[in-house]
């Protein structure tokens, strides 16, 4: 299995050598390009056609909201996931409605964060337990796109499944155990999902699900249901 390709963009060097030093003591990442800016990670990005980025928020010249909207729109199979200390609502909204596959906070742990970029690949959502149930309320308090909404009404029961597995944070692993089909069905429904309903992942798949009342975010009761 060849390594996977990995851009850092921070605008704390120090902090990205770290982050360099552990996935080349790992094994199976190859960093090829870091970047103290957006505008910089935008064109590393774009020469070296990277598998993930791993990007920060708040930085100099082109945040990295800014910068994830643009990897998106111009590469949009590359995986972008913020790593941030920042776990401030509005830095976590824009970034996840600029496309970003998963949002970790700088405080977790050099295996955790393996496992993430890993996972990512596999279609899984890498988000930091803490940012979850904020992620999923801020979600529920502001509306989203008026296609969405409407779209709802087009999936299969099916499909209504799997979108509220997704949103109760499954692996597609653990859904297709859960609903005994294999994990390559489980991809094509949440295939189908993001075309119906507008949307670029399954971070806001989730969202949406939870905004529709198909299931509750973290923590909450089942009170009055």
């Amino acid at each position: 299995m060849s390594a996977i390709r990995v851009v850092l963009v921070d605008d704390q060097q120090l902090f990205r050598k770290g982050v360099r030093a552990l996935l080349e003591e790992e094994g199976g990442f190859e960093i090829v390009g870091e970047a103290g800016d957006g505008a910089q990670g935008l064109q590393i990005v774009l020469a070296t056609r990277p598998d993930v980025v791993l990007m920060d928020v708040q930085m100099p010249v082109c945040t990295g909201v800014e910068a994830t909207r643009n990897i998106k729109a111009q590469r949009p199979d590359t995986r972008v996931i913020v790593l941030t200390v920042s776990d401030a609502d509005d830095d976590l909204f824009e970034a996840i409605k600029a496309g970003a596959d998963g949002y970790l906070l700088k405080d977790l742990k050099p295996e955790e964060l393996f496992r993430m970029i890993k996972g990512v690949l596999e279609g899984e959502t890498p988000i930091s337990p803490p940012v979850a149930s904020k992620l999923l309320g801020e979600f529920r308090k502001r509306p989203w796109r008026e296609t969405a909404q409407t779209a709802g009404s087009e999936l299969t029961q099916r499909e209504k499944e799997v979108l509220q597995l997704v949103a109760s944070g499954q692996s597609n692993a653990e859904i297709a155990a859960r609903l005994y089909i294999v994990e390559g069905t489980v991809k094509n429904h949440l295939h189908n999902i993001l075309e119906k309903l507008h949307l670029q992942n399954r971070v806001q798949a989730a969202a949406f699900a939870v905004r529709e009342g198909l299931v509750q975010p973290p923590g909450e009761s089942h009170q009055g249901h």
